[in-house]
């Protein structure tokens, strides 16, 4: 006979912990009555198509409409998010969806709608919200302390969920009763709450002691940090390929209730329902499936299981049959598609947050909008049952990716170091704009280290590469052994300084292991140099030196590294 639990519901650990705090806790309750607003919307969007089109692609092309967006404009988002207040990027861009729903009831209202027309505002709306997602999952780290973030992650997802337990359901009878037009409205009612609560939130944010990065070098740094960060890369992989594969189930839902089960609106919404609560109750068990699984595990788990819920709701004609189906297929998704977002998340430092969850938005989104517009002509050709049968088949054998690309263990948060690190000694006037810089640095290495420095060396590669280096280069002296010079490059002087701040807690263990390698009593020796340093030379001998005032200028603080 077991113990009875002793663990206090709100245990840093547990799934309802991060409700403790009130800001996350009022935004996570506006956002629970958005979701639901926008799933209302759905299930009249699907179906106003599927009385406007008889063809299989338009009815699919509504869920690309609301998800190509996210692909699409996600990185520009994810960069807009880190660079300003993510309160006030929220605030705008649930305004630009709030527009798009307003003009598609009022469109609605006045029968002025068609099937272009209609996909043309899911776009705008599917815009809206592609701007919102990336500042609003990289806030809520600032909500909740760092042990209860995976928890704040899951409870986002539970958000959405019980929204897609009951909102298809309640939009089915709102289409049903009302007509798709009142479920557009409720959609733009529905959006005010969460408006309300950011305008009220008093968001802290800690002012950087260098200027904003311009949009445009935003995005090549957050491209750049994902590019050389292999963890990253192998989720966003692993995530596309679950985009493409199972979201058959959401494209085709409409299909699915007219065509194998024979029914209405209200049949659509129950199904989307039950897919919804199987969601909420992966959701619930997330950290349970943590402890018991590794990352690889679970998620092969959750394939499998996907493809046996998608083939079942193929072959079934009983709504009973199929809404169980469903259930299962919504809690191994959610599970998936929740351990990808914890991967994230738990892996990208605080200042390219939002650009990394906007590559795990893109990679989830783009995998839904393509799959499903390919689900679509499938369908067109071949039934929906045959589309549901190769999309089972092709999730079955998912797994078989680990092999390749598998996924990697994820521990706590990698925060920034908590140690600013000193400006280095410049004599030479500088703007923020001078560079290119090279940066050179002399280790001295015992022979028999050598193999085991460059396998260092190849990871501090990857780390100099990502917060902002180029260039990079080891070599080694063919007439002294021992001496060893890495190389890279910055693009400019404020680039640099940005380069040597960005590094984690472990990159900065990382780079000190380098380090330790070297020998004697002398320390590492660091060259910074102006590669091409004409800006820096009078032109006549009369020319007045550069002013004071013209010269960045740097602060001072404790640490000092390369």
């Amino acid at each position: 006979m077991t113990e009875p639990s002793n663990r206090p519901p709100f245990a840093a650990d547990s799934i309802m912990a991060p409700l403790r705090h009130s800001v996350f806790r009022r935004i996570w309750l506006a956002s629970l009555v958005s979701n639901l607003g926008i799933l209302i919307q759905g299930v009249g969007a699907a179906w106003a198509m599927t009385q406007m089109a008889s063809s299989a692609d338009k009815v699919a092309l509504v869920q690309t409409a609301l998800m190509l967006p996210v692909m699409l404009i996600s990185m520009p988002a994810g960069a807009i998010a880190d660079m300003h207040d993510r309160r006030i990027v929220a605030l705008v861009s649930l305004a630009v969806a709030l527009s798009g729903a307003t003009a598609l009831t009022v469109l609605a209202w006045l029968n002025l709608i068609s099937p272009n027309i209609l996909l043309a505002l899911c776009f705008v709306v599917g815009s809206g919200m592609a701007l919102f997602g990336p500042a609003w999952q990289a806030s809520v780290s600032e909500q909740v302390p760092a042990e209860t973030l995976p928890s704040a992650v899951a409870l986002n997802g539970i958000s959405y969920n019980i929204a897609r337990s009951f909102g298809p359901a309640i939009g089915g009878i709102v289409v049903a009763t009302a007509g798709a037009v009142a479920a557009f409205a409720v959609n733009a009612l529905l959006y005010l709450p969460l408006v309300v609560v950011l305008f009220m939130w008093n968001r802290t944010s800690e002012p950087s002691r260098l200027p904003r990065e311009r949009l445009n070098r935003a995005i090549v740094s957050g491209v750049r940090y994902i590019a050389n960060s292999p963890s990253i890369r192998t989720v966003l992989a692993r995530t596309l390929v679950t985009g493409l594969l199972g979201g058959s189930v959401s494209a085709l839902m409409p299909l699915v209730a007219r065509d194998l089960l024979h029914g209405g609106a209200q049949t659509y919404g129950i199904m989307l329902g039950a897919f919804g609560m199987g969601a909420v109750l992966g959701a619930l068990n997330i950290a349970e499936v943590r402890k018991r699984l590794s990352g690889e595990a679970a998620v092969r788990a959750c394939a499998l299981s996907m493809a046996g819920a998608i083939a079942a709701v193929a072959m079934s004609r009983q709504p009973v049959l199929t809404a169980a189906a469903l259930v299962l297929a919504g809690a191994v998704w959610m599970l998936a598609v929740a351990l990808f977002n914890i991967g994230v998340q738990l892996s990208a430092p605080r200042w390219v947050a939002g650009r990394s969850l906007a590559a795990f938005q893109a990679s989830i989104a783009g995998g839904i909008a393509l799959g499903s517009w390919g689900w679509g002509h499938l369908t067109d050709l071949a039934g929906v049952e045959t589309a549901l049968l190769v999309s089972a088949g092709l999730m079955g054998l998912s797994p078989l990716l680990g092999l390749w690309l598998r996924m990697p263990p994820v521990g706590a948060r990698n925060e920034a170091a908590s140690e600013v690190l000193a400006d280095p000694e410049v004599r030479l006037s500088l703007t923020g704009r001078s560079g290119p810089l090279v940066v050179e640095i002399e280790y001295r290495v015992a022979p028999d280290n050598a193999r085991l420095f460059h396998n260092v060396m190849q990871e501090v590669q990857l780390s100099r590469q990502r917060n902002g280096a180029y260039g990079w280069s080891i070599a080694r002296d063919i007439a002294d052994p021992e001496l060893w010079t890495e190389r890279y490059h910055c693009p400019t002087w404020l680039d640099y300084l940005r380069q040597r701040n960005r590094a984690t807690q472990s990159e900065r263990a990382l780079h000190q292991r380098a380090i330790d390698f070297h020998l004697g009593p002398d320390p590492i020796r660091v060259r910074r140099m102006l590669e091409r340093p004409f800006g820096s030379v009078r032109w006549k001998e009369d020319t007045p030196d550069r002013a004071a005032n013209e010269v960045l200028p740097v602060a001072t603080a404790a640490g000092s590294s390369t």
